[in-house]
């Protein structure tokens, strides 16, 4: 009996050292059906030796699994509350270690030309976009992961939390490579995905005969514009208000509005950036002849190399055609923004184009030293150097000035900024203006004062050298954080007022008081959505599936047509982003019409020729515009300050 009690506590020890010792697991598995779905996780059970407070720390070091390429947020809970803010993966379902530079948690985002060079940061095992909550890493007991409406409920699995001073870099720790011969993900699978050659072959030869059956009927004249009505024609674009609604007019005369998409690009988005810090990661390489190394980056190009695959030697130029005959057949009849000039070169299009030499500087934000003796004269150089050889050029649309500037509600920091900063003379300029008073509201003034003044500059200097074209103004980030003073400033210097705008819709009460102060037409210069079957991000607005990518575009676009001061949008963009981060910012959105095999997304085209079909009689308000929302689309906006267990 004895000799049993003691087996029976001997076999009881053993199961409690098992159960004791068993390593716990991290895991969340976020819902669907909740609108925020995630989970805290002290950091004392995750790695015991983590000190709580950071101060000597540049790095945290995450080493995770994620099965979806959904953004997600990391947040820590520290003595001064909940400190968080977005990661996007660019290794679905393989474990990887990922290194977030801890200044992004404790300070503002440094000095950049635009929105998304300031808030997206780029890593080699993904990218990260900042939050807004900044503050000291003291006290730090938890970390917290969740997301904003999950698509199918995707899981995430974390198993080291680290610290470091020096940067340690990004590791993909699996054997299977990431990215496959195509540049597609090999991580993710889907439907529509090629795996061989054979069978890309014969969906290229699908696209090229239906393009080559009946186009369809848009009623276009042969700028683009609607036969359904024609006033006086200058030879140039213009803008007029027509029985209460504002409309471009095309050169012959015919009301136009610019159904459009950035970056119309072919083989673009499927660049492999920094392939050579990128270990494991790529099957095979595209040869050396679509490589470049730009900026000490080494990059190699999947996208003109399945166009080399599909057309031969001659692919940039057969690949220039089809982006012409692709935006016939889906009723684009404009080439918007950052597009490549071969492809707007060919004048087939009407197509916007950019200034460039304005002195825009990123250390201010996005505004330009108008105060720099030589300013007006190097705009002036600049601009001389290349307007006249678009001068008399019918297809050019107008001149956008710039984009998002990051200033834009930031006036008092900019100042700050300029007065701890170098000596120039800006700096020299704002202390005299601020010596009748250093409040919040004398550096907001000196700050629209100076953007005024490069406004008129810009305009004046363009009038100059082109006096044919439209002034199309500045894509604006954000419409609402324009007052009265800056919608007047904005009034007087620009033919239109620009905006880029990701929502579910554009907001009409924005746009009825944007044309109340400005009685000026606007164009919406960015929107578009996205979701996460490719192994993409899901971009800036998420939607479920491919097909309700389509629905969420008919959706935006009629919406925003059935006003009268709407007259223009660019749909960004033509192709995918590069599927491991754009060079500049780490973005790989699965936003594009084209995919990086060079085939278009069916749902999103196929929505684009309907609403191509209806716009002219949405905006004159004959019809109703497209009724029917996307399911479950949600925004990048903050989530609210809550946890769904």
């Amino acid at each position: 009996m004895k000799q049993l009690i003691t087996g029976m506590a001997v076999l009881a020890m053993l199961l409690m050292t098992q159960c004791t010792s068993a390593p716990k697991e991290f895991k969340i598995k976020f819902d669907s059906n909740h609108e925020v779905s995630g989970q805290k996780f002290a950091l004392r059970d995750i790695n015991p030796d983590l000190p709580s407070n950071w101060d000597e720390y540049n790095y945290v070091i995450l080493e995770f699994r994620i099965t979806t390429a959904q953004r997600f947020h990391v947040g820590f809970t520290t003595d001064y509350g909940y400190n968080e803010l977005r990661v996007m993966s660019y290794l679905p379902n393989g474990w990887n270690k990922l290194a977030i530079p801890l200044k992004f948690y404790r300070r503002l985002p440094d000095a950049r030309v635009d929105l998304a060079a300031t808030f997206n940061q780029p890593r080699y095992a993904g990218w990260i976009n900042l939050g807004g909550k900044r503050g000291e890493l003291h006290g730090v007991d938890s970390i917290g992961i969740r997301m904003r409406v999950p698509i199918g409920n995707p899981e995430f699995e974390i198993r080291s939390v680290t610290l470091a001073v020096e940067d340690p870099g990004d590791e993909y720790l699996e054997n299977r490579y990431a990215v496959d011969e195509f540049g597609q993900h090999n991580l993710v699978q889907y439907e529509e995905k090629i795996t061989s050659l054979d069978q890309l072959q014969t969906e290229w030869a699908a696209e090229d005969k239906e393009l080559e059956s009946a186009q369809p009927d848009y009623n276009y004249s042969r700028y683009g514009g609607y036969l359904q009505k024609q006033v006086k024609g200058t030879g140039f674009f213009r803008i007029e208000k027509v029985d209460g609604r504002w409309w471009f007019i095309d050169p012959d005369g015919y009301l136009f509005l610019s159904h459009g998409v950035d970056c119309v690009n072919p083989g673009g988005g499927g660049n492999a950036n920094n392939f050579d810090k990128r270990t494991n990661m790529f099957k095979e390489l595209p040869p050396e002849q679509f490589r470049q190394n730009n900026r000490n980056r080494a990059s190699a190009s999947y996208g003109a190399w399945n166009l080399y695959r599909r057309y031969g030697a001659d692919f940039r130029e057969k690949a220039n055609e089809m982006a012409i005959k692709r935006l016939d057949r889906w009723g684009l009849n404009t080439i918007a923004n950052w597009s490549s000039a071969a492809v707007y070169g060919l004048n087939k299009k009407a197509h916007t184009l950019g200034l460039r030499g304005l002195g825009i500087d990123g250390n201010l934000m996005g505004l330009a030293d108008v105060y720099t003796p030589d300013f007006a004269a190097k705009m002036d150089s600049s601009m001389k150097s290349y307007l006249p050889e678009n001068k008399n050029n019918p297809w050019v649309l107008g001149y956008f000035v710039g984009n998002e500037p990051s200033w834009l509600g930031q006036e008092a920091r900019l100042c700050d900024l300029i007065l701890e900063g170098e000596d120039r003379p800006i700096k020299v300029e704002l202390k005299k203006y601020l010596q009748s008073g250093d409040t919040p509201e004398r550096k907001k003034a000196f700050i629209y004062k100076t953007f005024n003044t490069f406004l008129q500059t810009v305009k004046a200097t363009m009038k100059r050298y082109d006096p044919n074209h439209l002034n199309l103004g500045i894509r604006f980030g954000n419409l609402n954080e324009l007052d009265e003073e800056l919608m007047e400033i904005c009034r007087n210097a620009f033919d239109i007022l620009s905006f880029n705008c990701y929502a579910l819709e554009p907001s009409k009460e924005m746009m009825d008081r944007a044309l109340r102060l400005t009685d000026t037409p606007m164009i919406i210069g960015e929107y578009h959505f996205g979701t996460v079957d490719r192994g993409m991000a899901q971009s800036l607005w998420q939607v479920e599936s491919q097909e309700q990518r389509g629905v969420a575009y008919r959706y935006y676009t009629e919406q925003g047509y059935s006003h009268p001061g709407l007259i223009g949008t660019g749909y960004f963009q033509w192709c995918d982003q590069d599927l491991m981060g754009r060079g500049n910012d780490g973005e790989n959105y699965n936003c594009g019409l084209i995919d990086v095999t060079d085939r278009p997304y069916k749902y999103q085209v196929e929505a684009m020729m309907e609403t191509a079909k209806r716009l002219y009689d949405v905006h004159s308000g004959a019809i109703q515009p497209f009724s029917q929302k996307p399911v479950k689309a949600r925004g990048h906006e903050s989530i609210p300050d809550y946890w769904n267990k």
